[in-house]
Parts: C-alpha cells; structure tokens; sequence
C-alpha cells in the first residue's frame, strides 16, 4: 500500500523517503491532499560495460584545418 506525504514534510526528510523506495515501497507526495509525484527507484538497467580503447578506429575523420584559427566573421557567427 501506498503511503502519501505532505510535499513540506517530504522536503525535511527525503533521504528517509528514498530509502523507503528503495526498499520497495511506494511513497506519493502530494500538496493540499491532492497527489502530485510517485517515489518510485530508477531499475537496474545492469553493469556499464567498460571502455574501450579505440573503439571507434577508423570511423571518425578530423578534418585537417580543423584546430586553426578562426576568421573574424567566424568568431562573430559563434558569438551569436
């Protein structure tokens, strides 16, 4: 069963909310009685895998003029 919380009372002692959350249970906080968010925990979408070093080899291309300095009307346009 849902238990609902006054939004005042919900800013003094979120911590305790979330962790209620977390374990299971549903948390609604709401103004004036009327109902307005669910406390709900963010699932698992598993492990991050890890990064890979030169993943994209090959795939990307810097153009050669790349880091050179921009004209005036370039810096004006990025100025913008």
């Amino acid at each position: 069963m849902a238990e609902t919380i006054n939004l005042s009372q919900a800013k003094t002692s979120l911590s305790r909310l979330i962790k209620r959350a977390l374990a299971g249970e549903e948390v609604i906080i709401a103004r004036k009685d009327e109902p307005l968010v669910k406390l709900v925990p963010v699932p698992n979408t598993g492990e991050r895998q890890p990064r890979v070093p030169g993943r994209y080899k090959g795939q990307l291309w810097i153009a050669p003029d790349c880091f050179d300095e921009m004209s005036e009307d370039e810096v004006t346009l990025w100025e913008k």
